[in-house]
């Protein structure tokens, strides 16, 4: 079922002013369900039931929110079938990606269970401060009602790296998923409530468009965090919010992440791994590596073997099964991303480029929905548009190289820093170009992979703050010192006897 309704304190409730926003299925082009539209009512019945849960849940212990977590990710395999086939459909991404989508949500709920019992052992940690009169310990409690803010281009899977974190450390929530893609993050929190026996109002979810409920929620007072992944101008205007009376944020952004291919590697790993990089989930990945910095002298074979082998990804309904030796592309998520993205083709044969291949409509699409063939794009310069800014989309932009020097240097031009993969044989130019390349995430040999037990984030515009692993959970979490005063000796600083000061140093002024 498609559930039209916000998820507060562990119900579903109705809008309060009784609106809903149509949900489109993008590989129909038409209306595939309906969604609660919320308002500032909406999100202050939320916070409301976040702040009043977070008095007992913050008090739990790591170990007892383990058990919920590991219940989670138990019931989410359970309801695997279903919540990948929401996925595909909604999102428009192959099912078979979509249902590795869930196994990374089952996996990431289980490690965060690890997390959270982790947290309890190292309660209390003392920290050797020089003095033995003095006994200093540390102690990590919750930051308290958490807003998490993410996109739909991994519904469940992106909500998912943040609440995870979020529970972990004890924290209440409010999430807001896109307004295109609502309804897995409802069965989520009806899950985590109804089949894991998290308490009411521990996670709230609030549907509907950014001004509406994502404002309000970020402009909250007593929303002590807001962790957020999105767009880099959303992401700056949420900044902004929050700076306003100095509350926590997290931001994972934009990318135009490069993807360094030198003259040792074999032509058919390279395309394989370019390829991945840039069209795994229809081109609508934050960290697609979309610049090829490719080395000139076998950049001719790379784009002989990109035309033949981009040719034979099929497009395909979302729901497409899997068929052996057969790779899918599905549409883009919406009407006005598609003609964004054919927006930025257009711009840069303007501006001189050429179109290897794609640039529209593949040939075998079926008759409706928003799909756009794998694009290559060569003769592609550092000014123009396309090199610069992100296009969210299947594009792949190509400038090729001669020096390792000019590699590095088209690397690190771009005002973004999320990932970078570098590709070549030589394991010591491999690892001495990615230490260069300012980024948060680097892969050599690959692109894409992606692991909940290691940090994700960026530098630059690509965002501040890490999703994932003990980096992650740290973000929801607050340090606090306790120094006990450990002899029963008097103090004596105004009121003699005291204990014997340190002499005095002679300045070195």
């Amino acid at each position: 079922a498609l559930l039209d309704k916000h998820f507060i304190n562990g119900a579903l409730v109705p809008p309060v002013k009784g609106r809903y926003l149509d949900v489109v299925d993008p590989s129909e082009e038409s209306v595939w369900g309906r969604s609660a539209a919320g308002t500032v009512e909406d999100v202050n019945a939320a916070v409301a039931s976040a702040k009043n849960a977070d008095y007992t849940w913050s008090k739990t212990s790591g170990t007892e929110r383990a058990v919920v977590l590991r219940a989670i990710a138990d019931a989410v395999e359970k309801n695997k079938p279903e919540l990948a086939d929401k996925e595909a459909v909604n999102s428009g991404k192959p099912l078979q990606e979509a249902a590795w989508d869930i196994d990374d949500v089952v996996g990431c709920f289980r490690h965060h269970a690890d997390l959270a019992e982790a947290l309890d052992k190292k309660q209390g940690k003392i920290v050797d401060v020089g003095m033995e009169e003095f006994e200093t310990r540390l102690f990590w409690e919750s930051k308290g009602v958490v807003g998490i803010i993410v996109p739909w281009n991994y519904p469940l899977l992106m909500a998912t790296w943040k609440v995870a974190g979020a529970l972990a450390a004890g924290c209440s929530i409010v999430l807001k998923p896109s307004e295109l893609t609502p309804y897995t993050a409802v069965d989520l929190a009806v899950i985590a409530h109804q089949q894991a026996g998290l308490p009411a109002g521990v996670l709230n979810v609030v549907t509907g468009f950014g001004p509406d409920v994502g404002a309000p929620l970020t402009a909250h007072p007593d929303v002590e965090k807001i962790a957020f992944t999105g767009s880099t101008a959303t992401g700056s205007r949420i900044m902004g919010t929050c700076a306003a009376d100095i509350r926590n944020v997290s931001l994972e952004l934009g990318g135009k992440s490069p993807i360094v291919v030198f003259d040792d590697v074999d032509i058919d790993v390279a395309v394989e791994w370019l390829m991945f990089g840039i069209f795994w989930t229809n081109g609508q990945i934050c960290s697609a590596t979309s610049r090829a910095i490719i080395h000139e002298r076998i950049a001719p074979r790379v784009f002989a073997r990109l035309q033949e082998v981009c040719a034979q990804v099929k497009a395909c309904h979302p729901l497409t099964p899997e068929l052996p030796d057969k790779a899918y592309i599905g549409p883009l998520i919406s009407a006005a991303q598609y003609q964004r993205v054919l927006g930025y083709i257009e711009g840069a044969k303007r501006e001189g480029a050429s179109v290897l291949c794609g640039g529209g409509r593949p040939a075998d699409a079926p008759p409706k929905g928003y799909y756009l063939a794998p694009t290559v794009i060569t003769n592609v310069e550092p000014h123009m548009t396309i090199w610069k800014e992100e296009v969210f989309g299947p594009v792949l932009v190509v400038k090729t190289f001669s020096t390792e020097e000019q590699a590095l240097a088209l690397a690190n031009d771009s005002c973004f820093g999320l990932a970078a993969s570098v590709l070549s044989k030589d394991e010591v130019r491999a690892q001495r170009m990615v230490r260069g390349i300012k980024a948060g995430i680097a892969w050599v040999n690959c692109s894409q992979p992606c692991f909940c037990q290691a940090p994700w984030g960026g530098v630059k515009r690509s965002g501040i703050g890490r999703d994932n692993g003990e980096y992650g959970i740290e973000s929801f979490l607050e340090v606090k010192q306790v120094t006990t005063y450990k002899t029963k000796e008097p103090w004596g600083w105004y009121i003699a006897p005291g204990f014997t000061r340190p002499a005095p140093q002679q300045s070195k002024l």
